[in-house]
């Protein structure tokens, strides 16, 4: 065996022993409390039923949700079905899903940076966050659909330093493909793939040079050499159509006119305006300075006791996390840096598809991929240049503390009074 191999060898032996750590680590801190509130809560009351309906032997029309695909339920479903028709049997996939989602960020770091440390550095600014623990604790889709999202974007990352990408990009259509199945909002990740590679290849066709240009590059002429139009097809088109529509299979099998019918429903649903309005409804402008919450839960459960769940995110956080965007930008522009090009393509393709998307309807946790993906920015800023490695760890301990500030309002179990509640609620619109 020769030492190069070796090296390799021993990278993924740790790479696969830290993924399984923070799965492990991940999924017990997730898992606290979580058959609390022992009641449905927010849109619970939408998806535990439908998944449900999942598990009747003879699943019949109508169906229940039928204005997202069917793997999310399914998966739920499969959750029933394990840990029985209650609190923890209704979120216990979801609490995996938010696990294999932080050993999507730490795959994500791994291909964008080629350091464990700012690997793990990203996981734990995911997590404390706020965004993502709070929706891996509830039965809705969003969780299912950023966990296969993550690993897309992993994929295909990795794939996009390779000189021969097909294998990586494959994956990443595969796992895409998976995304959209869970919500359609997965599919922003695959449009951003595509959108990458169809620049990169205009460019090319262009015979596109920079004067002065070298291997950091987010463009090259030579790159991909070997990737041609059917490999894009299949990569990107093919393998995700799959991957989606085999989890229409198990509810109508074959046949192609119940499976159109299907996807015609989902598409007539999500450009709906019937609904125009929403106590807690917010546009997408004002989701990165989180101006309006979503109030999962607000029970009063003793004299001075509320139980509260509120979808914010941490401030801490995500207000830097903008500068920090800001400084990825300018690197791309002036550097042309790979990193800081691939860092801001997935922060902004799935946060400004919903500018584009004829819905009237909007909340702040379809913010939920754009600001897990916002870690990678705040990791690049904090580490980029001669920085100090403290740097990025007093970042990470700050963000902590604002986790666990917020702790009352994000896990139901935990409690807080009404003063605490009033000290944590900042801002009127908050409330």
């Amino acid at each position: 065996m020769s030492e190069s191999h070796f090296v390799l060898r021993r990278q993924a032996t740790r790479t696969v022993v830290v993924a399984l750590t923070i799965f492990v680590v991940a999924h017990i801190v997730l898992l606290l409390g979580i058959t609390t509130p022992e009641k449905f809560y927010f849109d619970e009351v939408h998806y535990v039923p439908a998944a449900r309906q999942l598990l009747a032997p003879d699943t019949r029309e109508p169906l229940l949700n039928p204005m997202h695909p069917p793997l999310a339920k399914q998966i739920i479903a499969l959750s029933i079905r394990s840990f029985g028709d209650g609190p923890l049997g209704w979120r216990y996939g979801a609490t995996l899903f938010g696990a294999l989602a932080l050993v999507g960020v730490y795959l994500c770091g791994l291909a964008l940076f080629s350091s464990q440390e700012r690997a793990i550095a990203a996981v734990l600014i995911a997590f404390f966050n706020q965004m993502l623990f709070v929706q891996s604790r509830i039965a809705m889709l969003d969780v299912f659909a950023l966990a296969f999202g993550l690993f897309a974007i992993a994929a295909f990352v990795h794939g996009f330093r390779q000189q021969r990408p097909q294998r990586w990009f494959a994956l990443a259509g595969l796992a895409a493909g998976f995304a959209i199945a869970c919500k359609w909002s997965g599919l922003f990740v695959l449009a951003t793939c595509v959108a990458i590679v169809a620049v990169i290849h205009l460019m090319q066709g262009w015979r596109t040079r920079f004067a002065d240009g070298n291997a950091e590059d987010w463009y090259r002429p030579d790159l991909w050499p070997d990737l041609r139009l059917h490999h894009v097809a299949a990569c990107f088109v093919l393998i995700p159509a799959v991957a989606y529509l085999s989890t229409f299979v198990p509810l109508y099998g074959l046949s192609l006119p119940d499976i159109v019918e299907a996807q015609r429903r989902i598409l007539a649903d999500n450009t709906t305006t019937a609904i125009a309005s929403h106590t807690y409804m917010s546009s997408w402008p004002s989701w990165p300075f989180l101006t309006r919450p979503v109030w999962y839960l607000f029970d009063k459960i003793g004299e001075d006791r509320i139980a509260a769940v509120v979808f914010l995110g941490n401030p801490l956080i995500l207000w830097p996390a903008l500068l920090a965007l800001a400084v990825a930008l300018r690197d791309w522009i002036v550097a042309r840096r790979a990193d800081a090009f691939l860092v801001l393509a997935f922060y902004f393709g799935p946060y400004l598809a919903w500018a584009v998307l004829p819905r009237t309807l909007g909340f702040i946790y379809y913010y939920l991929p754009a600001a897990t993906t916002a870690s990678f920015a705040l990791v690049y800023a904090l580490t980029r240049g001669k920085a100090p490695r403290w740097l990025l760890w007093a970042f990470v301990a700050i963000g902590g503390a604002g986790f666990i500030a917020m702790l009352p309002i994000t896990a139901a179990f935990v409690g807080t009074s009404t003063a605490t509640f009033n000290r944590l609620m900042l801002f009127q619109s908050w409330i």
